[in-house]
């Protein structure tokens, strides 16, 4: 069910669904039920999203009821202070935005919150992902503003024990999305894209997990500059509309990162904005003609080769099916690129087998919440390279 809510003064275009969801699983009686709000804001710095779900365990196997979620996008100015935080804020300007950015997620917390009507004291925690500017979003306004316990700062205890602190979603990968006989890809394409490679059952010891490299990050900040009315590709018809350089594209494969084993993370401070520009710059060289389609279509390539690359050159399991989440499982153009490079292998959207997969994220940091809150660990080392499985997160008080 979609409705409409009325924008608050610096909001615009709230998107609220209550779906009703579970996991299927078999096993014995549900345990008491557990309630944790998620907040997810990625690299591609398009908003928020808030889910709130309710967990239970059967056996090894956890069971996730999605109950509400909100998408609050940020307005131009949002994005713009963030922008800049990734290129140089001072420290004064840093401050100030990790403590509104508190409030932005507050606000969404408390959206999603009022959608699933059940009282306050049912939910356990808030768990916040904050923002990938060195995980901004001060959890103590969180826990002030909303009244309920926040978790938050996820990625620093692995990083501690010498992992990269990412990625941190395969743990819901491998709980929640597991298939029972087959082996799984979940392809996530925000901001950066990032697969979960999920054996039958979600045994996380051969659960493995990487950066593939440029989500819609790229797409988005090419679409920005050569159409500032745009916000982004929207359902890829630029892309559609163009011809992407191939040229370019494989030059911009040769870049070490891709080549690298994994476990391995990226994020905007290789895929940013400069980034973008040169992508613009390379297509303006090789052919002057370049349309402003021309080019969204080759970083829209960019984005699906490098994510059929790496499946041809990591991931040697006998996967059934791909999943798609994310922004990009939206964008039409590259949806299609990435099933004609991947075939015959089936991709799917993630809504196909589950929920809409705007929320799969912020369900994931739900559940690292649920995890902390029983003491248990919410990295899996095959996927960040940490020297063991660590409870993560630090827990506010309300």
């Amino acid at each position: 069910m979609v409705r409409p809510v009325p924008a608050a003064a610096e909001v615009s275009d709230v998107v609220v669904k209550t779906l009703p969801f579970a996991v299927k699983s078999n096993g014995a009686e549900r345990e008491a039920p557990s309630i944790v709000i998620g907040l997810m804001s990625g690299t591609s710095l398009d908003g928020i999203t808030a889910a709130a779900a309710r967990f239970t365990e059967r056996g090894s196997r956890v069971n996730a009821e999605l109950l509400a979620y909100v998408t609050r996008p940020y307005t131009a100015q949002q994005r713009e202070r963030l922008a800049h935080a990734l290129t140089g804020a001072t420290p004064a300007e840093y401050c100030r935005l990790s403590f509104d950015l508190g409030g932005w997620l507050a606000d969404a917390a408390i959206m999603v919150f009022s959608e699933t009507g059940v009282s306050r004291r049912d939910i356990a925690a808030i768990a916040s992902h904050g923002q990938t500017i060195w995980q901004a979003g001060e959890a103590a306004v969180i826990a002030e503003r909303t009244g309920i316990d926040v978790i938050s700062d996820f990625r620093v205890r692995d990083v501690a024990a010498g992992g990269q602190g990412a990625p941190l979603v395969p743990i819901a990968d491998a709980l929640l999305f597991a298939d029972e006989v087959r082996w799984r890809a979940l392809q996530n394409i925000g901001g950066i894209g990032n697969v979960t490679v999920v054996p039958p059952g979600g045994d996380t010891r051969s659960l493995r997990a990487f950066d593939t490299g440029p989500g819609v990050g790229v797409i988005d900040a090419v679409t920005r500059l050569l159409e500032p009315s745009l916000p982004y590709d929207v359902d890829g018809e630029l892309a559609h509309a163009g011809t992407p350089d191939e040229r370019v594209v494989a030059e911009l494969l040769a870049a070490p990162y891709f080549a690298a084993h994994p476990p391995k993370s990226t994020g905007r401070e290789l895929f940013d904005a400069a980034y973008a520009r040169d992508l613009v710059d390379r297509c303006r060289v090789r052919g002057t003609k370049a349309t402003s389609a021309d080019i969204v279509s080759t970083a829209t390539l960019l984005t699906a080769r490098s994510i059929a690359d790496a499946y041809t050159r990591f991931i040697p399991e006998p996967i059934s099916e791909v999943l798609l989440s994310g922004g990009g499982a939206r964008n039409r153009a590259l949806v299609e690129m990435i099933r004609r490079l991947l075939a015959p292998l089936a991709v799917l959207r993630f809504d196909e087998r589950f929920f809409d997969g705007d929320a799969k994220e912020a369900v994931a940091f739900a559940l690292l919440g649920w995890l902390h809150l029983r003491g248990r660990p919410g990295n899996v080392i095959g996927a960040t390279g940490a020297r063991g499985a660590r409870i993560l997160g630090k827990r506010t008080p309300a």
